[in-house]
């Protein structure tokens, strides 16, 4: 299925369950985003069938009916009480899946869309059931500025490119990738694809991408390799974050007391010429820790291990980054 039929398909279901009237055909597509403007009258029909036999293939129960005798034509609505699904026992692995898959679901076009269909509804005068819950309700809060423009390009089959920071050495590349998919690991969202500059399959972590990206081809010009692992790439390019690291710091004499509190004193040392204590602490994702230690600035500098180290190196760049850019 397209995403464009995709979407279509998920604001004629909000449409139907906002309502407690029943709307013709006609009706429905001066009000539902996704039915051409353009289309002929024939050429609607035959979409709007196909959505409605979509509809129950998905076990989405419509009615259909009219308002009063005197209506010319059938209408439509979808009753909340046969859509809704009763009380569900899930075990703890299986409700967190499911987690996963409501955070997996947002996307701002989409709500966008959805909340124009129920505008168009009150405009024209439709019945909303306004005290109802929400059918759909986006959960995914992605603050990257490229996550919208990469997921549309991966959904579209388009070249991107964008620019990229490396931490080491600190510098910044334009990128052209021809993505296969986007990611979320660890807290972390990536982008898997084909690097042409590089003439290879890369991983770039989002949060490194400077402003958005940019699409530079035709839709359909990429095209994922068939059984393509995406998880298995990013695990590659994070190679290194097992669990129960112990990790080594520098730190200031008299700061950072919550890093203190959960870790143990094994030495001392003198860094440019401030004397500091030597701290182990035992990390049992070291990555996610990197950014609680870069808020402590100055006043904390990681020995060991390397990556993460270079993770809070980045932090502390980005910083800088963004408060040279707030400056200027």
């Amino acid at each position: 299925m397209s995403i464009a039929r995709a979407e279509r398909l998920v604001n004629l279901v909000l449409c139907l369950l906002s309502t407690r009237q029943y709307l013709t055909a006609d009706r429905i597509r001066t009000i539902v985003p996704g039915y051409p403007e353009d289309a002929n009258p024939e050429a609607f029909y035959r979409m709007f069938e196909r959505d409605k036999a979509e509809l129950r293939d998905l076990g989405i129960p419509l009615e259909t009916g009219r308002n009063n005798p005197f209506d010319p034509a059938d209408g439509y609505r979808i009753a909340r009480r046969d859509y809704e699904l009763g009380d569900i026992d899930l075990e703890p692995d299986e409700a967190a899946a499911v987690a996963l898959a409501v955070r997996l679901w947002d996307s701002p076009e989409l709500t966008g869309a959805a909340e124009v269909a129920l505008l168009k509804l009150r405009a024209a005068g439709v019945d909303v059931d306004q005290a109802a819950p929400a059918a759909v309700e986006p959960r995914v809060r992605a603050s990257e500025p490229a996550f919208a423009t990469l997921l549309q390009a991966v959904q579209t089959g388009r070249v991107v490119t964008f620019d990229y920071r490396r931490p080491v050495p600190a510098e910044v590349r334009t990128r052209t990738v021809e993505p296969w998919g986007v990611v979320s690991w660890r807290g972390r969202w990536y982008l898997v694809g084909h690097d042409r500059d590089r003439r290879a399959p890369r991983c770039f972590r989002l949060s490194r991408i400077v402003g958005d990206a940019k699409a530079v081809s035709k839709p359909g010009e990429v095209h994922a390799p068939a059984g393509v692992d995406l998880m298995s790439y990013v695990k590659g390019f994070e190679d290194g974050h097992a669990q129960g690291t112990l990790a080594r710091l520098w730190v200031a004499k008299g700061q950072a007391q919550g890093l203190r509190r959960r870790a143990e004193v094994v030495g001392t040392d003198v860094l440019d010429g401030v004397e500091g204590d030597l701290l182990e602490i035992e990390l049992t994702l070291p990555e996610s820790a990197a950014g609680w230690i870069a808020g402590f600035g100055a006043d904390v500098e990681v020995i060991e291990p390397e990556l993460l180290r270079k993770s809070v190196y980045e932090r502390l760049l980005g910083a800088l980054g963004a408060v040279e850019g707030k400056a200027s």
